[in-house]
C-alpha cells in the first residue's frame, strides 16, 4: 500500500448507483492512474453503503491505493478502510484516530481558511484540503479559495495538500505548481463516458514545474 499522497484523488459521486456500477467506475479510475479514492455517500442506506465500501476496499487493495471514507469512522472501521476524511462539523481528529487501526489516515477539509489548516496540522491530520478553487457542480455554493493557500501550506505546513472544486485537466496544473500534492475530483472523472481516459487526462498536471522566485 502506497502512502505517497500525491496525484489524482477521486471522490465517488454519491448517486447511490449500487456496488457493481460504482465498483466498475472506480476500477476504471484506478486503471487510469488514480492514487487515492474517497467513498462519499451521504445517504442513510446503511446496507448499500456497506456493500459499496466493501467492494471499493477490495479494488483499492488490489491496486495498492488508499481508500478513505467521507465523514463516517464507523463505516471505515467496518470495511477496514485506510482512513477517513473529515469536514468542519464532523468527528474531531483525535477521536477518529482512536477508532481507526494504527496507521489510519485522517484528512481534513479546511475550505478557504488557513487557520483551520494550521489547527488540523497541530492536531495531527495526515493531509489537508482547500477549496473550492473553481465553480463546482457538486457544491455550487462552496466558498471560493485562492492558490495562495497552497503556497502558504507548502511554506509553513509539513503536510500533503489537496486542492478541490471544479478542477479539470485544463486548470489543474497551476494548482499543482502553487503547492497542491493532490487534485481531488468528482464529476470531471465519474461523469465522463470513459472514466479511465478522463483520469489519465489529469496525469500531466503532476509534472510540476517549480515556481520561479520573485
Amino acid at each position: 500500500m502506497t502512502r505517497d499522497l500525491r496525484g489524482l484523488y477521486v471522490i465517488t459521486d454519491d448517486r447511490g448507483s449500487g456496488p457493481e456500477h460504482l465498483a466498475a467506475q472506480v476500477a476504471a479510475a484506478l486503471t487510469g492512474g488514480a492514487r487515492v479514492v474517497q467513498y462519499r455517500d451521504k445517504s442513510t442506506d446503511r446496507e448499500r453503503r456497506l456493500a459499496e465500501a466493501r467492494a471499493l476496499q477490495a479494488l483499492c487493495r488490489q491496486h495498492r491505493v488508499p481508500l478513505l471514507i467521507n465523514d463516517d469512522v464507523d463505516l471505515a472501521v467496518a470495511v477496514d478502510a485506510d482512513g477517513v476524511h473529515l469536514g468542519r462539523d464532523d468527528q474531531d481528529i483525535a477521536s477518529a484516530r482512536d477508532r481507526l487501526p494504527a496507521g489510519g489516515l485522517v484528512g481534513v477539509s479546511c475550505y478557504n481558511d488557513f487557520g483551520l489548516a494550521r489547527e488540523a496540522a497541530r492536531r495531527g491530520a495526515d493531509y489537508i484540503a482547500f477549496g473550492s478553487f473553481f465553480p463546482s457542480p457538486t457544491k455550487p455554493d462552496a466558498v471560493p479559495a485562492q492558490p495562495d493557500l497552497l503556497r502558504c501550506a507548502r511554506r509553513e505546513l509539513a503536510l500533503p495538500t489537496v486542492a478541490i472544486g471544479g478542477i479539470s485537466p485544463e486548470n489543474g496544473a497551476p494548482l499543482v505548481q502553487a503547492g497542491a500534492d493532490m487534485l481531488a475530483v468528482i464529476s470531471a472523472v465519474f461523469a465522463a463516458t470513459d472514466v479511465a481516459a478522463a483520469t489519465r487526462a489529469f496525469l500531466p498536471c503532476f509534472h510540476r514545474i517549480e515556481e520561479t522566485p520573485p
